[in-house]
């Protein structure tokens, strides 16, 4: 929204009209169209009136203001408020030397495109008069006008409908509103600077909150340089190194150094969230002096049963913006931590929405924590900062950023299905033969696609089929205007937004994406646009900030993520070595045992019972294994009821945890809830009987396999069944065709890399502290060629081969090592 640049705060017209401006109501009803579309729209109208209007009409006019004011702690800077006016209607005289004459009047055109009938309104909207009301004043006051003239020019693309709103202002009267305007705003001006000052005299004394760990100093370093540069940056980081604070500590001090704006902390999970928040409280508790903010999503922070964000069904959507502003200024001055629970208690007290006011408290704070989504996803992203390719000296450091591959082919991908063609056409068709029409076009061509696919048929394009949804997509956003909340908006709304995503995606689809169409399970067809490599656009996000660093403690092997992320493989890596002494675990690596498809029968799961029993036989404690599935758990599970007679509870369920044999087996639930989740991590916690042992038997790549961090004796091993390889299915095969077409290990890309780092992040749970020591056992003879040993990390120092012949020895070995 504003830049602050030494003591000069530069903010533009349209967004401080619309901080200082905006009232009435939240209103999810009034659906906007394609956002790229709308803005080509918009520019092509604009051009088209400004065209029109003859010589004494000048278009696109820059101007400028420069206001100096003192902030409460005494600081003298500068409000500077620019912009372009779309238009000055004046007749503009020349001096015999050809320098023009101050105008004896002008009028100050501000042009709106709206999706809706304009010829409706009555009068202005107050937000987009206030703009032209700002260049108004600008002008006068330059040009030393008595008078001017202040006109809305309202315009409806198709069909085209123009509306007019004219009206004169004294000089005296606008320079009044002016006034008034900076007066309301210079409490925000004075609390950025007398902030800063107070966040950068903390900065200047604050030192490392700890004695350096081994190559911590180093990555600090790394870090820094690479905010100094410009540059991005990835660090491999294994469990114990700190990459925490030894990313967020140089952040901050780059901040201090004014070579950033704000730190973006990026998460995929709520858990590393409260690692950001903690880290950056053990810097307040330093003496550090920042603001930060943790976003939560919507459906987590609304105060309602059901979500409905409009002024009917919410009393908080009702006159939001009357009272944003004083509810935000309330919350920043009083908090310097503020995450959900006081965002709720501030929201309640001045009646506004929760979500909503965390996202404008954002720009007030100095470190945000969030998801991935609020940076990248096209859909959820903060426009706030990002919208219209705005940039800004945002530091972006990504927490687990294993994780983002995934996600962010998830998030650039679209689908559509036929049905909801014809479902739409039936409810519209009474209504608005236009639409209907239109949709039943999309519709026979959907079809056609339909014919010549059996069951899946990857294509080279999609004809013209983008040009008829584009043609859908306007009429149904002027359909669903007309009948704001009627019961037919809401049942459109959701095909509404697949729609809009899939022509947003389609506009940045390039060489990186595979259009495929296929039959699914339940008969329906699906056209999908599918975003097999994610680094334009992940790169595209990133070139709005100034710097990233991507961590994590699986990031292997670095080349690949390099390529899938930021797409430059040249950019810096960092390896942080491990602080732990490796003498501390042991990895036993199975070489008679295999999870693939083919060789999964009754012997195996045996097998896999036998490793388990053996690596519980070696030390009596808590441990946890991982399968690759939930079927084949419960496979393994039939040969512990009859084999071995242990106590099997399934966490989610109606049983409780109760230690009543030798062997307890906790079982991760289909459908945990929190409460599930909580219950199954505490067992973990509880004191065992004499010689008895808990194991938790998980899925790989769940919600226990990373982000948790059982400490001690809480955990004492990890079994992994298998090498994580995903479900062979159809898009994970586009992948492997996709990278072997440019010559790379299609399988590795599509299948191996990313079952590894499932494989690693579940290893991870067993270490934790320098004091943690326990054992990791890899149940699959694929571990022990030469493609996943080039994966292992480098404190995977040392590997033992075994077999159910020797792996009990080797286990009790270590254990009798450890006890030495």
């Amino acid at each position: 929204m504003y830049s602050v640049n030494g003591n000069c705060f530069r903010i533009s017209v349209r967004n401080l009209v619309e901080f200082m401006c905006a009232e009435g109501d939240i209103d999810n009803r009034n659906t906007g169209s394609n956002d790229v579309k709308i803005m080509q729209e918009g520019a092509r109208i604009h051009r088209k009136i400004q065209h029109s209007m003859g010589t004494m009409y000048h278009a696109e006019v820059p101007l400028k203001i420069e206001i100096p004011l003192v902030s409460d702690l005494g600081i003298e800077y500068v409000l500077q408020v620019e912009g372009r006016a779309d238009g000055i209607i004046a007749d503009i005289n020349y001096d015999e030397d050809g320098n023009k004459e101050p105008e004896s009047d002008a009028i100050i055109d501000e042009i709106k495109t709206m999706q809706t009938d304009v010829s409706l309104l009555k009068e202005p909207v107050y937000v987009h008069k206030a703009q032209a009301l700002v260049y108004g004043y600008i002008y006068a006051s330059q040009k030393k006008l008595s008078k001017i003239g202040i006109q809305m020019t309202y315009v409806t693309p198709e069909p085209e409908t123009i509306n007019k709103f004219l009206e004169e202002y004294t000089f005296e009267r606008i320079e009044e509103w002016f006034n008034k305007l900076i007066t309301g705003f210079k409490r925000w001006t004075d609390y950025t600077f007398d902030e800063r000052h107070k966040r950068t005299e903390s900065i200047r004394e604050l030192k490392f909150p700890y004695e350096y760990r081994e190559g911590q100093k180093n990555l600090c370093v790394s870090v820094y340089r690479a905010i100094e540069d410009n540059t991005n940056l990835y660090i491999q980081a294994p469990t114990g190194v700190g990459k925490t604070l030894s990313t967020v500590f140089p952040a901050v001090q780059a901040l201090g150094q004014q070579m950033s704006d704000k730190i973006f902390y990026l998460t995929s999970k709520t858990i590393t969230r409260t690692v950001a928040e903690d880290t950056y409280a053990i810097l307040r508790d330093n003496g550090l002096h920042m603001r930060t903010v943790t976003l939560t999503a919507k459906d987590k922070i609304c105060p309602l049963d059901e979500r409905n964000c409009n002024p009917v069904s919410c009393p908080y959507a009702k006159g939001h913006f009357d009272r944003i502003n004083d509810a935000v200024y309330d919350i920043i001055t009083s908090q310097m931590v503020i995450g959900r629970d006081n965002v709720m208690e501030y929201a309640n007290r001045h009646n506004v929405c929760p979500f909503e006011m965390s996202l404008d408290v954002s720009y007030w704070c100095d470190g945000i924590i969030c998801d991935y989504n609020y940076v990248f996803d096209p859909d959820a992203s903060l426009k706030r900062y990002f919208g219209n390719g705005a940039k800004g000296d945002y530091v972006f450091l990504v927490d687990e950023a294993h994780n983002l591959v995934d996600r962010a082919r998830e998030m650039y991908s679209a689908v559509l299905k036929k049905e909801d063609f014809l479902a739409a056409k039936k409810l519209v068709k009474e209504m608005d033969k236009r639409l209907a029409g239109a949709l039943d076009r999309c519709n026979k061509q959907l079809l056609e696609y339909k014919r010549q696919c059996d069951t899946f048929m990857v294509v080279s394009g999609l004809g013209t089929f983008p040009a008829s949804l584009e043609r859908v997509m306007g009429l149904m956003q002027k359909f669903m205007e007309r009948h704001k909340g009627e019961p037919v908006t809401n049942e459109l709304l959701e095909f509404f937004f697949a729609v809009r995503h899939f022509l947003n995606m389609y506009d940045c689809a390039d060489e990186k994406y595979v259009y495929y169409n296929e039959h699914d399970n339940d008969g329906n067809f699906l056209v999908h646009l599918y975003c097999v490599d994610p680094s334009g656009n992940i790169s595209e996000r990133l070139s709005q900030g100034r710097s990233t660093v991507f961590f994590s403690a699986t990031l292997l092997p670095v080349n690949y993520f390099k390529e899938m992320l930021s797409g430059d493989v040249s950019e810096r890596a960092v390896y942080a070595h491990s602080s732990f002494e490796p003498d501390n675990k042991r990895i036993v690596v199975a070489t008679d045992v295999t999870s693939r498809y083919t060789r999964r029968n009754a012997r195996e799961y045996a097998k896999v019972h036998d490793y388990i029993m053996h690596m519980i036989s070696g030390r009596s404690g808590r441990y946890m294994v991982f399968f690759p599935s939930y079927s084949y758990m419960e496979s393994v599970l039939e040969c512990f009821r009859w084999k071995s007679g242990v106590n099997v509870t399934e966490c989610g369920g109606e049983d409780t945890f109760l230690p009543e044999s030798c062997v307890n087996v906790l079982v991760q639930g289909r459908f945990m809830k929190e409460a599930d989740k909580e219950k199954f991590l505490s067992a973990f916690y509880e004191e065992l009987p004499e010689g008895a042992s808990l194991a938790g038997f998980c899925v790989l790549g769940g919600i226990f396999s990373e982000g948790i961090d059982l400490k001690d004796e809480s955990l004492i091993g990890a079994v992994i069944v298998g090498t994580g390889i995903p479900m062979v299915c159809r898009e994970r095969n586009i992948l492997r065709d996709y990278f072997d077409e440019f010559g790379k290990n299609g399988y590795s890309y599509a299948y191996v890399i990313p079952g590894m780092n499932k494989v690693l992040q579940a290893a991870g749970r067993v270490i934790r502290t320098d004091t943690d020591k326990g054992v990791i056992a890899l149940l699959d003879d694929r571990f022990m060629t030469g493609e996943y040993e080039r994966m292992y990390p480098r404190e995977w120092n040392r590997i033992f081969p075994v077999s159910l012949g020797n792996a009990y020895k080797c286990i009790k070995d270590f254990w009798t090592e450890q006890d030495m």
